[in-house]
């Protein structure tokens, strides 16, 4: 029944906005930067708010970080892994999930809603990482940043982070005597904020353009072992690092649908950004939001399986 809830939620949304990216390609970029710096930081502040917020919510946080960290250190470990794969895009992509756009619905509609701190912890860990990691990936050696500067970044990111926006957000409301109030008052708005970048991720879905380029069997056999790696090794890597830390059940199943989400469309915005490894980004994060359309539900089923 949580899985029919699942596609009646996105499937729609995706559908609708793969439409009118088919037709116009630029929304996408038009709707993305308000949504990204005032709406999911909103959104996310209104979640926090409503499933409530304990310190749990960083112990989601460190074991992203550690699931993450650990599986780059595979990845660039072992020879034959590496060659799999071996351009930036290919690592970001492997790692790196849709977890705010796509794995928050994901967790509102299979999960209950004290899942959600956990959830947004993950997103806040992901969206630190892959805008820390992924301009220093994407430079060039003679100005990878360093020392000083590369701290200074750091700090940019993460102050710039719409998780951390509204991480301190929530943290300030919970503080003032209308902390109920604005809750109420921010949970519509929340919803709708999550409505508006399902769409976006189906526009960008629909501008990424023709199918042809997407069926290309040479450009699908080199995305295939990160696509591998993103929706089936990362989730089950994820699950026996909790069941390894006795985790609770809850908090389990949602770090393991997180790391289970799509390739991030940061991977794409960031291969566009350096004028590198465009098409590479583009197919990764095509084909493994298709593909997590099943994926994810099987992990679900899994999961309530197991436990």
């Amino acid at each position: 029944m949580l899985i029919l809830r699942l596609f009646s939620e996105l499937l729609p949304l995706l559908a609708l906005g793969y439409l009118i990216g088919r037709f116009n390609a630029r929304l996408s970029s038009q709707i993305a930067p308000p949504l990204i710096h005032f709406g999911i930081p909103v959104s996310l502040m209104g979640l926090l708010l409503k499933s409530g917020m304990d310190w749990r919510l960083f112990e989601a946080l460190a074991m992203c970080l550690l699931a993450i960290g650990l599986l780059i250190v595979v990845i660039r470990t072992f020879p034959k892994i590496r060659s799999l794969i071996g351009s930036r895009s290919l690592l970001l992509g492997s790692v790196f999930g849709n977890s705010g756009h796509f794995g928050i619905p994901v967790s509102l509609a299979l999960l209950p809603s004290q899942a959600l701190s956990f959830s947004i912890g993950y997103d806040l860990a992901s969206t630190l990482l892959v805008w820390s990691l992924g301009p220093i990936l994407f430079a060039n050696s003679s100005s990878e940043l360093k020392g000083r500067a590369a701290w200074t970044n750091l700090l940019r990111v993460l102050t710039s982070s719409p998780a951390t926006k509204g991480l301190v957000g929530a943290f300030f409301v919970q503080l003032t005597p209308w902390n109920d109030q604005i809750t109420s008052a921010l949970w519509i708005p929340s919803r709708i904020v999550i409505v508006l970048a399902l769409m976006v991720v189906g526009i960008r879905l629909g501008s990424f353009g023709s199918v042809n380029q997407l069926t290309n069997r040479t450009l699908f056999s080199l995305v295939g072992p990160s696509l591998l790696i993103k929706l089936m090794f990362l989730p089950a890597f994820m699950f026996a690092l909790a069941k390894v830390f006795g985790l609770s059940t809850l908090m389990s199943n949602a770090l393991v649908l997180q790391a289970a989400t799509p390739t991030a469309i940061s991977v794409l915005l960031l291969a566009e950004a350096s004028g590198k490894e465009q098409q590479v980004a583009v197919s990764l994060v095509a084909w493994s939001t298709l593909i997590s359309l099943f994926t994810v539900p099987i992990w679900y089923l899994a999961l309530q399986s197991i436990n």
